[in-house]
């Protein structure tokens, strides 16, 4: 698939941004959401799953994972780093998720970090359709938006944790869980929003 204005700018810094995902722990990225993961084991989708570094650690706990990443460089850097039998790779991307809805599969928990923020208005109506679609009844869809300056040649936008949820709502969704804290890289112009919807 070829990259989408959404990806832009992750290829070609691929190798520095493995780095980066990796320094940092799951447990510590999603420490405000994590007790709302499913505790027996069950399907989960990462979208946008960048290296694995959240798909290896849920395979690692038992899950059946599916990973989702769009950007060749940095689907492969996952493959090599994070060879699980439990965690398997796709090339699909948003908005539309083509490949995983003619797959038919529905999910327990579908994870979007640092993502959604990626996607214009139209995309993200047609992404929240799209990703709702792939939820079991009462499956549970985590995300999380980045609030802050754009870094150089990448293209995100500002949307807010409410405009998220009323967007979900709109998809049959139901409010679940609604938080925000700092950056995890003590960027102090950066902060994030983390928000639970379920089906």
């Amino acid at each position: 698939m070829n990259e989408v204005a959404g990806t832009a700018g992750y290829g070609t810094r691929a190798v520095d941004l493995a780095v980066q995902y990796e320094s940092i722990k799951f447990e510590d990225v999603h420490r405000t959401v994590i007790h709302l993961f499913p505790s027996q084991v069950s399907d989960v989708l990462d979208i946008g799953a960048g290296t694995g570094r959240d798909a290896a650690a849920l395979a690692l706990r038992g899950h059946r994972v599916v990973a989702v990443e769009p950007t060749l460089e940095l689907r492969r850097a996952g493959q090599s780093l994070h060879p699980l039998p439990n965690l398997e790779w796709v090339d699909d991307q948003l908005p539309a998720l083509r490949v995983m809805r003619a797959r038919g599969q529905r999910f327990d928990l579908v994870l979007l970090t640092a993502v959604w923020m990626h996607l214009d208005e139209a995309e993200r109506h047609a992404a929240m359709q799209a990703t709702t679609g792939l939820l079991a009844e009462g499956g549970l869809l985590i995300m999380s938006l980045r609030h802050g300056p754009v870094p150089e040649g990448r293209r995100m936008f500002e949307v807010s944790a409410e405009e998220t949820m009323v967007l979900g709502e709109a998809a049959g969704l139901q409010r679940y869980h609604c938080s925000e804290r700092g950056d995890m890289f003590e960027r102090g112009d950066v902060r994030w929003s983390f928000i639970g919807l379920k089906r």
